[in-house]
């Protein structure tokens, strides 16, 4: 069940992604645009993750988040910046973003799934979405820096149905590059509607 919709939408705020999925183990989330008022809900799930989890998406210790990080994370247009978050009973579970780079085709994309949510197969049908949005929009190409100890991060790309390519940038990081335009097969890893 999604959580309750604002008196009023974000300017941009593209309903039809809003969607109940099951995951390809078979956890059913509910996916949504982020909005801002989701501020104090996201603040309450960055605050309830492991170390360990932290470190894998910021790449340094990070027990809380700034005001002004939760103002970039929750106020996106929709169109150059948007994230996702999904739910699963109401609970927020998992966030996943891109950030397009300036006047380019490509976009970054990051993510960050609940410890206790992880492995469900919720990393994948966020995706899937995300690039389905990302497409709409002009988007050609992802980009994402993970580190290599991220083994997780990285056999959600490379199980994705998308190509992508890596390399490593020092420091421990990986940089992955794929195309997000089909090849005339489906996209793996978007859900099945419930």
């Amino acid at each position: 069940m999604l959580s309750e919709p604002p008196g009023e939408r974000p300017p941009g705020y593209p309903e039809w992604l809003e969607r109940t999925l099951r995951t390809a183990s078979g956890t059913t989330i509910s996916v949504r645009p982020i909005r801002p008022d989701d501020a104090p809900r996201l603040v309450a799930f960055h605050g309830a993750l492991s170390s360990h989890s932290v470190y894998m998406r910021f790449f340094s210790p990070h027990p809380t988040l700034t005001q002004r990080e939760v103002e970039r994370f929750t106020r996106v247009d929709y169109h150059t910046r948007l994230a996702l978050i999904a739910e699963v009973d109401g609970e927020l579970t998992a966030v996943a973003r891109y950030d397009r780079w300036p006047e380019t085709t490509e976009a970054e994309v990051a993510f960050v799934v609940a410890d206790a949510w992880q492995h469900h197969g919720i990393a994948p049908v966020l995706l899937g979405l995300l690039a389905e949005a990302a497409r709409r929009r002009g988007v050609e190409t992802f980009t994402a820096s993970t580190l290599l100890d991220n083994r997780d991060m990285l056999v959600v790309f490379s199980h994705s149905g998308f190509h992508p390519t890596t390399s490593l940038a020092g420091g421990g990081v990986v940089e992955v590059r794929f195309s997000i335009v089909p090849e005339g097969q489906a996209i793996e890893g978007a859900g099945q509607p419930c």
